[in-house]
C-alpha cells in the first residue's frame, strides 16, 4: 500500500531500506521517545522491521521525501494494535524535526485508516515529549485526560504516557471520551 501527500510519499519498508532507516532512527533522542524500539538500536534491528510482515488493516509506512537524488527516508508511521483499539504511531529522523512532515504523514495515515474502516484511533505521548502533544492535537486527537505509565523499550522503564483518542466518523456523539 502506498499513499502520496502534499511532501511525502508513504510506503512500506523494503529490504534495500535497512540502511536508510537505521540512519534515521539509531538517534537516541528518537529512540527514547517510542514504546516498540529498542537502544542502543542495531543495524539488525532495522533489517527485521524491512523484514517483517505486517497486516494489512495495520499499515505500517516509511515516510520519504522525493528529491533530486530520488527518494529520501526521513522516518516512519503507521497504525498498531494496542490493548486500546488502533494506535497511531511515527517517528522523524532528526534533521527533519519541526518542518510538519509528522503531521502531514500522520494526516495521510488517518485518510488510509478512514478508508480501511477503522472508526477511532488512540495515540499517546511520553510527558516529556511535548512536540509530539502537539502533533496529536493539530490531528484533531483530544486528550483524553489519562495519563498512565507505558514501558519504553528504548529506555528500559515505565514513563508517564498521555493519551489521546480521535473519532474518524460519528463515534464521538455516540460515546463521549472516557476519563
Amino acid at each position: 500500500m502506498f499513499h502520496v501527500t502534499e511532501r511525502l510519499l508513504l510506503r512500506p519498508a523494503w529490504p534495500e531500506d535497512a540502511d536508510a532507516l537505521f540512519g534515521g532512527i539509531a538517534d537516541e533522542a528518537i529512540v527514547r521517545n517510542l514504546a516498540r524500539a529498542p537502544w542502543p538500536y542495531l543495524p539488525e534491528h532495522a533489517r527485521e522491521f524491512v523484514a517483517r510482515e505486517t497486516d494489512p488493516r495495520m499499515p505500517a509506512f516509511l515516510m520519504t521525501r522525493p528529491d533530486e537524488k530520488g527518494s529520501r527516508v526521513i522516518g516512519a508511521v503507521g497504525l498498531g494494535d494496542h490493548e486500546d483499539g488502533v494506535e497511531l504511531g511515527y517517528w522523524i529522523a532528526r534533521p527533519f524535526w519541526g518542518k510538519g512532515y509528522a503531521t502531514e504523514a500522520a494526516r495521510g495515515v488517518l485518510e488510509v485508516a478512514r478508508l480501511l474502516g477503522h472508526r477511532k484511533i488512540t495515540a499517546g505521548h511520553f510527558l516529556d515529549n511535548p512536540a509530539s502533544g502537539r502533533v496529536l492535537r493539530k490531528l484533531g486527537f483530544m486528550p483524553t485526560g489519562r495519563t498512565v505509565p507505558r514501558f519504553s523499550e528504548g529506555r528500559g522503564e515505565d514513563t508517564p504516557c498521555a493519551l489521546y483518542r480521535l473519532c474518524l466518523d460519528e463515534c464521538e456523539r455516540l460515546a463521549p471520551i472516557a476519563a
